[in-house]
């Protein structure tokens, strides 16, 4: 392997800078250093080539014309360092914020939101993991935390709450099911199929009521243990469910679920839980400011009955 001749870098680095700044001053402030510490740098790479780099001009030190060619050479070359640097080196690190919310409203509203959020703050990831646990101590180390109130348990009085929306429990169905099933009224809903689940009890005879139909019965009840399951058998139109307001607005506004009836119940009340022993860095400040302007937005909902 043929060993390579090449000058002091640092003399390299300070003379680059040199030749193209106006006086060896200038280049001196750049750098953040002296300009005896210049003059020395460049006094070695003279030495080094055995031929002067600069020359005085009245009050000045002025690149010659064979220096300036060299350090545009030089100056490529760097160029050259620093794309491969950065092509092959670690991922510039970015700030983590990371959140803890239940599936459902992670799935549902969190998720589809964030490519708005990495497009106004590509440098912030946003590290998501769900969880119903109300146990603080099993909630270690996450910068923002998602629950529905109340939250009763004196632990959580230390946190920073701050109110996300309310849900507005509405009847939702995927649009398919409603061609082949038109509901030209809600006596129709008997001929269908009403999805619910074991986590969130007592909302269909809630908006029944509601609805003024409270003795209607369904065609038949199925039933599944968790609500994020349920809402997906809603969307493949199994049959039609409660839904709640803003959490669904995405599913809604993508053609994939459909509000039929301008009916609506108060439903669970979501709130921004931040521990108290974390940094207040501005990536979160600007991630909780974000989530607040998100659901501020979406209280266009049909009004809670």
């Amino acid at each position: 392997m043929k060993k390579r001749h090449l000058p002091p870098f640092n003399a390299l680095r300070i003379f680059e800078t040199a030749a193209r700044s106006s006086s060896l001053s200038a280049a001196a402030e750049e750098l953040g250093i002296t300009h005896g510490a210049v003059s020395r740098q460049i006094s070695l790479l003279e030495d080094w080539l055995g031929q002067p780099l600069f020359m005085r001009q009245g009050q000045r030190s002025v690149a010659t014309e064979h220096a300036r060619a060299f350090a545009a050479e030089i100056g490529a070359s760097f160029d050259r360092i620093g794309d491969a640097a950065v092509r092959f080196g670690r991922t510039p690190a970015t700030r983590v914020v990371k959140v803890n919310t239940q599936t459902t409203l992670a799935m549902r509203w969190l998720i589809p939101r964030l490519p708005a959020f990495h497009a106004l703050h590509p440098e912030i990831e946003v590290a998501v993991a769900t969880s119903n646990s109300t146990e603080t101590k099993s909630l270690a180390g996450f910068d923002v935390l998602i629950r529905t109130e109340p939250l009763d348990k004196p632990e959580w009085r230390y946190f920073d709450k701050r109110p996300l929306f309310q849900e507005q429990l509405t009847l939702v169905a995927a649009p398919a099911l409603l061609i082949g099933q038109p509901l030209h009224g809600l006596e129709d809903l008997a001929k269908l199929v009403f999805v619910s689940s074991q986590t969130r009890v007592g909302e269909w005879e809630r908006w029944l009521e509601a609805a003024g139909i409270g003795e209607l019965r369904p065609r038949r009840f199925q039933r599944f243990d968790h609500y994020h399951v349920s809402l997906q058998a809603i969307i493949d139109g199994l049959g039609v469910g409660i839904g709640g307001l803003p959490t669904l607005a995405h599913d809604i506004k993508q053609g994939r679920l459909a509000a039929p009836f301008p009916i609506a119940v108060k439903g669970s009340s979501y709130a921004i839980w931040v521990p108290p022993d974390v940094d207040k860095s501005r990536p979160l400040c600007e991630f909780l400011q974000w989530l607040e302007g998100e659901a501020a937005a979406e209280q266009q909902e049909p009004p809670a009955t």
